[in-house]
């Protein structure tokens, strides 16, 4: 038999570290552009939902539609990924980028923006999948964790600098708000070229079909699910029929998503890879994680401009120790594992540091002392940082080559989809908790609470008398504290997952498995059997 018949085993091209550091330059730039797009609009949140005369529901979506679209277009990237060019995928994902970002720039109402912003978490929904795909492909587990410390700290600086980047931005009077939006271009621009000179990969083809039903279906059951929690408990109750119509209607898309992925030829998030015990622990433990890193870095920007007064460059500000510890954290641990193998002692050790960052933020009102809540944010940043892309490594570490795109993505999505639901939800707390705070503060003040404390839109603390000030950033305080006490046993729950995770040493090479090698001999037998052609040039 030909051995032409046989399909290609995708693993990596030998790289030195300097060829390595030049391809992830791009693809670096690429994922800063992604993460930036949905953080940089924190902190000028509350300045543009004024000026676009918006409410708590405009502020939450304006971010949520980001991560939603991101969250539902992740496990279609990855599975394209594992079917064509990475590198014209993540090309064609800065692209879309880039036009969503300009027509988010000139939107003149929160619609347009939240639609926009759609547009742009789409592109960034191809970024992020296709980042953790394509260093995977280049670089062996063994190797990885000290490249995905860099992989870290771009998303650490992304994650929490894009607010100190949005309030500069916000704050300077010849910019405005709208440069929110162009900022992150000249960034994808630049990715595009880099990624062009610089990344080199092998072109591997082959006879598929994407399961778009299933890509459907997935979209409408998390997307109806993310729309119940930002509206419940605020247009109705949360016991109510509409609450049950739309639970319901979830969990029937999510059942039928579910029927499809299992029948697909080529399904978009394979059922398959949660018959690994790793897959299916680090896939809660990332919901935790999403709702951590997002959550956290959304309401901040929120809570010291309206509960301390600050100014959009100084709320950035004051998220500095959570960047540091985040960013040097990630370093640290990527540059250990890879010298000793061994991850799963980091992934317990930074669940315990989130959950306990986040009990600690708990506590936190509107007059805490700023040193205290700087250590409370360094906890948290540490935690963040020796999850996220460890994560990651511990799902590639136990699929084969073939897979890569599919798993990693399905890591991604959940992280995405953690962060999705949990600004929704706790956008939802904090409006419902700070309406009552709100309501019971004007009472003994002697002010009738009739539509003053109803949470329509966000009040500019600097216009408002000095009783009424305190009573606003006292009730934003409290909302504040009591979201992250919301957020804790998230952080828990990914605790005791990674706690059951199997550590298995990180291999040295990216060899195929032992099923991928036992798969690829059988085609090999029978040339009518092959379906891969592979490409001899070089995109």
């Amino acid at each position: 038999m030909s051995q032409a018949a046989a399909p290609p085993r995708t693993t990596p091209v030998e790289m030195t570290h300097r060829q390595v550091l030049e391809a992830l330059s791009g693809l670096l730039l690429g994922l800063f552009v992604a993460i930036l797009s949905s953080t940089v609009v924190s902190n000028a949140l509350p300045r543009i939902i004024t000026e676009l005369r918006g409410g708590q529901s405009a502020y939450t979506w304006v971010v949520t539609s980001t991560l939603l679209a991101t969250t539902a277009t992740t496990p279609l990237w990855g599975k394209l990924a594992d079917l064509m060019s990475k590198k014209a995928l993540v090309q064609i994902s800065l692209v879309i980028y880039v036009f969503g970002s300009v027509l988010a720039g000139l939107s003149q109402s929160t619609g347009q923006l939240i639609a926009c912003r759609v547009v742009q978490g789409i592109g960034a929904g191809g970024l992020t999948a296709l980042a953790q795909v394509i260093m995977a492909t280049m670089i062996a587990p063994r190797e990885r964790g000290r490249y995905s410390g860099y992989l870290g700290a771009v998303m650490a600086v992304g994650t929490i600098g894009g607010p100190l980047i949005g309030g500069v931005i916000v704050d300077t009077s010849w910019l405005g708000w709208r440069w929110c939006f162009y900022v992150g271009v000249p960034f994808a621009i630049a990715a595009l070229v880099v990624l062009q000179k610089t990344l080199r990969l092998p072109v591997v083809r082959r006879k598929a079909k994407i399961d778009w039903w299933g890509a459907t279906l997935i979209t409408a059951a998390v997307s109806l699910l993310l729309v119940w929690v930002s509206l419940a408990g605020n247009r109705f109750a949360w016991a109510s029929w509409q609450t049950a119509a739309m639970v319901g209607g979830a969990l029937l898309l999510g059942a039928l998503a579910v029927r499809v992925e299992t029948r697909a030829a080529e399904p978009v998030i394979p059922p398959k890879l949660f018959r690994n015990r790793t897959i299916t622990l680090a896939t809660v433990a990332s919901v935790a994680v999403g709702v951590g890193m997002f959550g956290a870095s959304v309401f901040l920007g929120q809570y010291f401009q309206i509960s301390r007064g600050q100014s959009p460059t100084m709320s950035g500000l004051m998220t500095m120790p959570m960047i540091l510890g985040l960013l040097v954290s990630s370093t640290l641990t990527g540059r250990i594992i890879t010298k000793t193998g061994r991850w799963k002692r980091y992934l317990v050790a930074g669940s315990a540091l989130l959950t306990l960052g986040f009990a600690l933020m708990g506590t936190v009102r509107y007059d805490t002392n700023f040193w205290l809540l700087s250590v409370y944010m360094a906890v948290i940043g540490v935690g963040v940082g020796m999850t996220m892309q460890n994560l990651v490594l511990a799902v590639q570490n136990t699929v084969g080559a073939h897979e890569l795109g599919a798993a990693s993505s399905v890591v991604a999505f959940f992280r995405s989809l953690g962060g999705a639901v949990g600004v929704s939800a706790l956008g939802a707390v904090l409006g419902h908790r700070v309406q009552g705070y709100l309501a019971d503060g004007l009472a003994r003040l002697g002010i009738p609470t009739g539509g003053a404390a109803d949470g329509g839109t966000l009040p500019d603390v600097h216009a408002l008398p000095g009783p009424v000030r305190i009573v606003v950033e006292s009730a934003y305080g409290h909302g504040a504290g009591d979201i992250f006490l919301v957020a804790t046993p998230f952080a828990l729950i990914a605790l005791i997952a990674v706690c059951f995770i199997r550590e298995v040493p990180l291999r040295r090479h990216n060899e195929p498995l032992a099923e991928e090698v036992e798969r690829e001999s059988t085609v090999a037998t029978g040339a009518g059997a092959a379906v891969v052609r592979v490409s001899g040039e070089r995109n």
